[in-house]
């Protein structure tokens, strides 16, 4: 789980949901994430707290939802018992849809912690803790990712991003200083010197999903470039390896 806790004040949940919940959708859809169902869940009949307080948390989670101008439905009673909460759903290419994220307003527990801050007014009061959880289980949530894209991560994600292939082993040694040049760049490649002709190796990482894959023969060694080949494309493009590693590597990079 990727559990976060803040502390907060009663008059700041509503400005700690929205900043929560806007993180949670930005993250989202900077992976490729662009439907979002919000799941709004409030008091149940056995609880803690203050009627007043649970006013307070429940209006700040649903300003926050409303605020996203996103579909979302009300579970009503299926709060936990220490505060409303609400649960991000994905809905993914093939249209099922995968519960994620969570925020969760808990009114139970820093009293139980003996949290305690200094007012404004000088006085000890109890803050309010916001649970939030941006993906859940990360190892789920890298599944879900995976079929989402079929495979087909994008290329600043993708754990392997690009396969160096020589067309025979005569230019083992140009495609060797190639992996070189692009490894120290920061790009994730590897280099393929197996005995299988070029067909057999282009088939081979295509099925594996690798998003590029770099082509190194007599044309490039002589114009001291690469042939780039993209994933479920046919067509090709030559290029220095430097210009190859200053465009990709400005790929390479969380949209964040």
């Amino acid at each position: 789980q990727d559990d976060a806790h803040i502390f907060c004040t009663e008059d700041q949940i509503t400005q700690e949901s929205l900043t929560v919940t806007n993180l949670i959708l930005e993250i989202y859809k900077e992976l490729g994430f662009e439907k979002v169902l919000l799941k709004y869940s409030d008091r149940p009949e056995v609880r803690v707290g203050d009627d007043i307080v649970w006013d307070k948390a429940e209006d700040a989670l649903l300003k926050a939802i409303k605020e996203t101008k996103l579909e979302y439905t009300i579970n009503k009673g299926e709060g936990a018992f220490y505060g409303p909460k609400i649960e991000f759903v994905l809905r993914d290419a093939i249209g099922r849809d995968w519960q994620c994220g969570t925020l969760q307003v808990d009114l139970n527990l820093p009293n139980r912690l003996g949290a305690t801050f200094v007012d404004k007014d000088g006085t000890k009061k109890v803050p309010v803790m916001i649970h939030r959880a941006l993906f859940g289980s990360l190892e789920r949530f890298i599944g879900i990712l995976i079929e989402h894209y079929a495979g087909k991560l994008p290329f600043w994600i993708s754990p392997l991003q690009a396969v160096i292939i020589p067309i025979s082993d005569e230019f083992d040694d140009y495609a060797k200083r190639i992996f070189k040049q692009v490894s120290i760049s920061g790009i994730n490649c590897e280099i393929d010197l197996k005995n299988h002709n070029l067909n057999y190796k282009i088939r081979e990482h295509s099925l594996s999903k690798v998003p590029l894959l770099l082509i190194c023969g007599k044309k490039e060694v002589d114009s001291d470039t690469i042939t780039i080949r993209q994933l479920d494309s046919k067509k090709q493009e030559n290029m220095k390896t430097e210009d190859f590693i200053k465009n990709y590597s400005s790929l390479n990079k969380a949209p964040l």
